[in-house]
């Protein structure tokens, strides 16, 4: 037995071998071994040299399994790393659940802090020119229809993030009279004119004109927020001159037509505040503790693994930080697992599975660029134009038992799929938990953008966010056994769950979903089939509070809702017929969505036999069709419909009488009253939420 244990683990210049044919590797930042071989006595010191030892050794011709374990502790990044096809079979993982930490910033000494004033307020700030960073990064103009790219420098203290000095400190304010609204690009005045605004606090007047002080808000449209530098103070005239356009044009006509000041050196006044003068190389901060243990400032602006046609990868148990980047790419992959991580403190997106596309060089509401890993970028507009792109996010890829908070951008761009041949990505999000995030990049950077064909999003907890929570662009997706709370916080004209203006995005099911909690001072709702969408199988889901609206249906066809429970509201269903009036150009021959259907073949296989529905969708006389809504519990629900001739209504059951509490919080107290009104409770509804989290 001893020869056999012998024979089946052999250690040899730093690697352990076992009958299963793989390799350990041990990591550990604190080792302070000079013999880095890769022994749990003798560790590499940094992940780096054991990715070099691995590439070599994959090189050389051997493809054993690898297993990298690291020790407790924080390993510092500043530069990615890329695993192609040679680094498949490979697994990073902490050890039995150590605290282990992947950072994408430089720890600032907090013997180098010093104390200063601004104004009559006194704060704290560091003496960059004594600290080895030179690139700072800049403020970019973020917002609907601008690319989503690496942020600027961000501070954190004591892990927690900190934001750019701003006034007002909390919130925004209503914008001013508008004196020019600027160009607008959107209706392709490409002039570039900036916006000139009123302003009536005599605060702004005391600012000291710098060239980077900017403004953010919702300029006009309230689903298209916006960041502008301010080109000028005219303190006399008390106006705000924008250095560029904004895509609508200001207005401030609309109850959301708000606005806040940011990079202002002078409102730097509150604890959690920076500002980075770089003229003068100093980082000014108000700390939000009594007691600093750390101070960070966030450097890498590339992914930390560009997983790039590797297959049976596995991440697990690594706490991501500090980047300005999006955290981890996955591209052409296959069963790469990401699971039991923590991402947070980034300043863009945390994980995305699939190409995005190169920064446009132009302002542009949509336009086709050039697919690029590792960065979200332009994607959006361009999924717009080429709607059937392929972003290659691989298959079988999974996501599960993670938590996404604090991050400047959306969570996960969920890639994967065939929408010319409906091939399935069976790319999975699993038991996830997001909130908090969107600190810089707001609208249209939702927890989770899902593109693509049969992917998943199953058992996640999304909320605390100012947009909305999935965006779904794509087929045959399934989104189950999620709570979604507290989401919409701060546009108008979204939904928790959005997708639209193209009706071959059939097949997707939405079942057992708890929706909760969703704003309905403007118009926001839970489920948002926009602009002619359709196809889509929505059963056995709670609505609690949910909106303006629990569903939106905006001149589409061949939507399903069943089953569900919609309670205390005020109206369960707004339908319209907006294309046959003030959206007819959609479904004009030789229109946007005639080009979208033929675009993927929509009169032929696969199409026609999955949804043969479309079949007659051109041509048509515009009328919502085959929209059904059966066996449907309204509880305290103000206004089943608005427009019942839409919709094809059977055996619903309206209890708009009957009062049902207003302030419940969790699954579990919906479910306990519920049983009071004598609904059978399905048995699925109890698998709703977070099954298992660390």
């Amino acid at each position: 037995m001893k020869a056999l244990n012998l024979a089946c683990s052999i250690f040899s210049f730093g690697i352990l071998m076992s009958c299963s044919n793989e390799m350990v590797l041990y990591v550990d930042s604190s080792s302070e071994t000079l013999n880095e071989v890769g022994s749990i006595d003798a560790p590499y010191k940094n992940i780096g040299k054991a990715l070099e030892y691995v590439k070599s050794r994959r090189n050389q011709g051997h493809n054993e399994s690898v297993k990298l374990v690291l020790r407790s502790g924080k390993y510092f990044f500043d530069k990615g790393f890329v695993f192609d096809e040679s680094m498949s079979d490979i697994s990073i993982s902490s050890y039995h659940d150590e605290k282990v930490i992947f950072s994408g910033g430089v720890d600032l000494p907090l013997d180098n802090v010093s104390d200063g004033k601004i104004g009559d307020t006194d704060v704290l700030y560091v003496d960059l020119s004594k600290v080895s960073i030179s690139d700072y990064g800049r403020i970019k103009n973020v917002g609907f229809s601008r690319p989503s790219q690496s942020s600027f420098a961000e501070l954190f203290v004591n892990g927690e993030s900190m934001h750019l000095s701003r006034w007002p400190n909390e919130g925004m304010i209503r914008m001013g009279k508008i004196i020019d609204k600027g160009s607008v690009p959107r209706y392709d005045d490409f002039e570039n004119r900036g916006a000139i605004m009123e302003y009536d606090s005599l605060r702004i007047s005391k600012w000291e004109f710098r060239p980077d002080m900017w403004m953010s808000g919702y300029f006009n449209a309230g689903f298209a927020d916006d960041a502008l530098m301010i080109k000028e103070l005219d303190k006399k005239k008390r106006c705000i001159k924008t250095d560029g356009a904004t895509l609508y044009g200001f207005n401030s006509n609309h109850p959301w037509n708000k606005w806040y000041a940011f990079n202002i050196k002078e409102e730097l006044d509150a604890p959690g505040e920076y500002y980075l003068d770089k003229q003068e190389r100093k980082l000014y901060f108000i700390p939000p503790v009594e007691k600093m243990e750390s101070l960070s400032l966030s450097v890498l602006e590339q992914p930390f693994f560009d997983i790039w046609k590797a297959k049976d990868v596995t991440i697990e148990g690594i706490d991501f930080e500090c980047s300005r980047s999006v955290m981890i790419s996955l591209c052409e992959t296959e069963n790469v697992n990401i699971s039991n991580c923590k991402f947070t403190n980034g300043g863009n997106w945390a994980i995305m599975i699939g190409m995005g596309i190169e920064p446009f060089t132009k302002y542009l509401h949509s336009g086709v660029g050039k697919p690029v890993r590792g960065i979200v970028g332009n994607l959006q507009q361009h999924i717009y134009e080429d709607t059937d792109f392929n972003r290659k996010g691989g298959h079988n890829n999974v996501v599960e038992d993670c938590k996404f908070y604090n991050l400047g951008s959306g969570a996960i761009s969920l890639g994967g799929g065939n929408r010319s041949t409906l091939e399935p990505g069976n790319n999975i999000v699993r038991n996830c938990l997001f909130h908090d995030n969107n600190r810089i990049e707001k609208s249209y950077c939702p927890a989770v953008h899902i593109t693509g064909v049969g992917n998943k999003i199953l058992n996640s907890e999304i909320f605390n966010t100012p947009s909305m929570a999935i965006l779904m662009h794509g087929n045959n997706h399934e989104i189950a056994y999620n709570y979604i709370h507290n989401v919409c916080l701060e546009v108008e004209d979204q939904g928790a769950f959005y997708y639209g203006r193209n009706p071959s995005e059939c097949g997707t099911v939405l079942r057992y979903n708890l929706f909760a909690n969703i704003p309905n001072e403007y118009n926001t709702c839970s489920v948002y089939h926009d602009d002619g969408a359709g196809g889509m199988i929505v059963e056995d889901n709670i609505f609690y509070k949910a909106g303006k609206y629990v569903s939106l249906i905006g001149g589409g066809s061949d939507n399903s809702y069943r089953r569900n429970v919609m309670i205390n509201g005020k109206m369960g269903f707004h339908i319209d017929d907006r294309l046959r009036n003030w959206a007819k150009s959609l479904i004009e021959k030789d229109g946007l969505f005639e080009k979208r259907l033929k675009e993927i073949g929509y009169s032929e296989r696969p199409y026609i036999s999955q949804y043969p529905y479309l079949k007659d969708y051109l041509p048509s006389d515009s009328m919502p069709k085959r929209n059904v809504i059966e066996s449907n519990y309204f509880i305290h629900i103000k206004k089943i419909t608005d427009h019942e001739k839409f919709m094809e209504m059977r055996n619903n059951i309206n209890l708009e009488k009957k009062r049902f509490s207003d302030n419940l919080e969790c699954l579990s107290d919906i479910l306990n009253e519920l049983s009071e009104y004598n609904i059978e409770s399905n048995k699925e509804w109890s698998n709703i939420g977070l099954k298992r989290i660390q």
